[in-house]
């Protein structure tokens, strides 16, 4: 599993991002080149990474180096539940929305008693250690004398960048008589870091709070002392939006997501989640919770408190829990936390969404970049997205927050695993809603900057540069799903050569920290003691739960009856009323948008003076919101004819 960390997409109303938290058929799966595998064994494509090269070799790892691995376990019939994943989840096929029970699901597609102890059995004969099975995956470990062995391949280091990493110098492979059992393997590369046990979370974060003049609602409060940008006048940034401007703009109506739960995963989990979340909903006219509609599934233990950086996923947490509810305010919420912020941890909470069917709907604000997927862990999460398809569950995860990627790691890339084919990517916008919640416009979100000069008469290179942005593109490893065909133009399709290849997101919601959502949340005041405070924040990691919310109302309009999987569903709908068809330019070709920023220079007072800026929308790196289906808004946003859409009569 990769040694890079999962992200939260959670972007503050200050410069740009939280701190760094660490199938087959028509769908498209992840390309593999043909391994081959010495006689009598099966390769398990993919498992030598693309940066394993001759050029890049540092020399064999020493053989007694520790390994620990995960043999993902491939089910009873992993072609037959792609099929069936794909026919409940299009609303084409005679078998949509006939879905599985949790045992039923087992007992069709997941592993057996037999494969699980088949790969137990295998691992120990060659030298390993199991140290847990479940009918997900068989974990072990041992030296590396014993893993090249067992997998038939030798692991070597090799440079990545400024770092080496251990790695298999060719496919791993298995024996042919277990390769209808084993779907991949996961830590002959990059083994994830030890930890110990039982560690306690820290205290929350440092208070982070906005700095004033705000606008109430967009364009209530001008900015006339200040410069122009674009040949007028700009408004301030707002307060934060709430549940009830949110509703109005994508359409609530009066549904409310009554009888629809919605999971949440992140890594961690925030102590004052439940005294923050009523107090929000007190204080922001949000209904109040009723006893048991939050709840939470814990692991047992946490690890790596430090390196992911533990206190920063608690403001994740909050945001999703509390956009969620603003949106869909009748809605049960399970949040389902991951013990770290590394795959291993994060794919068992989802597989306890699955498992125990705790969810119709998943909001996900984390990932990384497609750069540092590996084949195994992408097909571990896929497969957890089809066992949840056939369930009846859909899961939606953020788009990413640096655009096209350029920026943040020189190469033009989407993220994962919103990337994969199974899940419903969810990109940004900057949202404008006016007085009396009225909803005005949005462009893509994408944020240029230019601070005001010291002498307050103009803007020190505006239009400044880029600070951060929705995540959208071309996929370099996903074929093009069905449900893409037709709607998503060749020129994004077809953008990384001939092959025609998953393009994301696959719809949007507001985003941008600068037309961002009002969150509410204990913090570590400036003496030390604690204390709830409210703050304006934004990033996909807000678009991805108000989706979510969304999706929770079309499903009470379905009288309850589960989406499942969306994605065949919302391309259905393209081109019609059911969506604002977002662009950059929603005033015309050269009306170019702005709002005035005034931050605290330290975060949360005066008293070490303002930091004053203009904030550019819709510049969102090399990618364009543009009239129809675009790699940052997807097909759009919902609008008034979204919820009812999905009314069954």
């Amino acid at each position: 599993m990769r040694n890079s960390r999962a992200r939260s997409r959670a972007a503050l109303s200050m410069a740009a991002t939280l701190p760094l938290l660490a199938g087959a058929l028509a769908l498209g799966i992840p390309n593999a080149s043909a391994d081959s595998a010495p006689s009598g064994r099966d390769a398990l494509q993919g498992t030598k990474p693309v940066w394993a090269t001759a050029k890049a070799d540092q020399g064999a790892t020493s053989d007694s180096d520790k390994v620990s691995i995960r043999v993902h376990l491939a089910g009873r019939d992993a072609k037959g539940l792609a099929a069936y994943a794909a026919a409940v989840s299009d609303p084409q096929s005679a078998s949509y929305g006939k879905y599985l029970s949790a045992e039923q699901a087992q007992a069709r597609f997941g592993a057996t008693q037999q494969q699980i102890d088949q790969v137990g059995q295998w691992l120990k004969a060659n030298g390993l250690t199991v140290t847990g099975a479940n009918r997900h995956y068989v974990s072990a470990t041992g030296d590396v004398a014993a893993a090249e062995k067992t997998f038939g391949t030798q692991l070597r280091n090799y440079r990545k960048g400024s770092r080496t990493y251990r790695a298999p110098a060719s496919t791993a492979s298995v024996p042919a008589g277990l390769s209808d059992a084993v779907l991949a393997v996961s830590g002959l590369d990059n083994a994830p870091h030890r930890s110990s046990h039982d560690e306690t979370l820290p205290p929350p974060d440092a208070v982070f709070r906005n700095s004033g003049p705000f606008s109430s609602y967009y364009g209530s409060k001008t900015a006339s002392t200040l410069p122009s940008a674009y040949g007028s006048k700009v408004p301030y940034a707002v307060k934060g939006y709430t549940g009830k401007q949110l509703r109005a703009a994508y359409g609530a109506g009066d549904w409310t997501g009554k009888g629809v739960t919605v999971a949440i995963t992140d890594a961690y989990a925030s102590p004052t989640i439940a005294k923050d979340a009523a107090e929000y909903a007190k204080r922001n006219g949000d209904a109040p919770y009723r006893r048991g509609q939050l709840s939470q599934v814990l692991p047992a233990d946490y690890t790596k408190t430090e390196e992911c950086g533990a206190s920063g996923w608690y403001g994740e947490e909050t945001l999703d829990v509390e956009a969620v509810h603003a949106v869909a305010p009748a809605a049960d919420i399970v949040y389902v936390a991951g013990a770290s912020c590394y795959d291993a941890d994060l794919l068992d909470s989802l597989n306890k969404v699955v498992d125990h069917r705790l969810a119709d709907i998943v909001s996900n604000s984390w990932g990384d970049i497609e750069a540092n997927e590996t084949p195994d862990v992408a097909a571990a999460y896929d497969q957890v997205f089809k066992m949840g398809a056939i369930e009846g569950i859909g899961f939606y995860f953020s788009s990413g927050d640096d655009g096209d990627n350029v920026a943040s790691t020189g190469t033009k890339q989407i993220d994962v695993p919103s990337n994969s084919a199974w899940v419903t990517s969810v990109g940004g916008t900057a949202l404008a809603v006016g007085k009396n919640d009225t909803y005005q416009w949005e462009t893509g979100w994408g944020t240029l900057k230019a601070n005001l000069a010291d002498d307050g008469k103009t803007w020190t290179g505006f239009p400044g540069t880029y600070t951060s942005g929705a995540g959208g593109g071309t996929s370099s490893s996903v074929k093009q799903p069905f449900y893409q065909r037709g709607v998503v133009p060749d020129s994004l399709a077809q953008a990384n050569g001939k092959k025609r290849m998953r393009t994301a997101p696959d719809i949007a919601a507001v985003a941008d920290p600068n037309t961002g959502f009002l969150v509410g949340q204990t913090q570590t005041l400036p003496d030390g003691s604690l204390g709830y405070d409210e703050y304006r924040i934004g990033g996909t990691s807000l678009a991805a739960p108000v989706i979510a919310g969304v999706q929770a109302l079309a499903q009470q309009a379905r009288h309850g009856l589960p989406i499942g999987f969306a994605n065949p569903a919302i391309y259905a709908r393209y081109g019609s009323k059911a969506y604002h068809d977002v662009t950059d330019h929603p005033l015309g070709p050269n009306r170019d948008l702005a709002v005035a920023r005034v931050d605290f220079a330290n975060g949360f007072d005066a008293a070490d003076g303002v930091l004053t800026s203009v904030r550019s929308l819709g510049k969102d790196a090399s990618l364009k919101a543009v009239k129809g289906y675009d790699d940052v808004t997807g097909v759009g946003t919902p609008a008034a004819g979204y919820v009812n859409s999905y009314r069954r009569h």
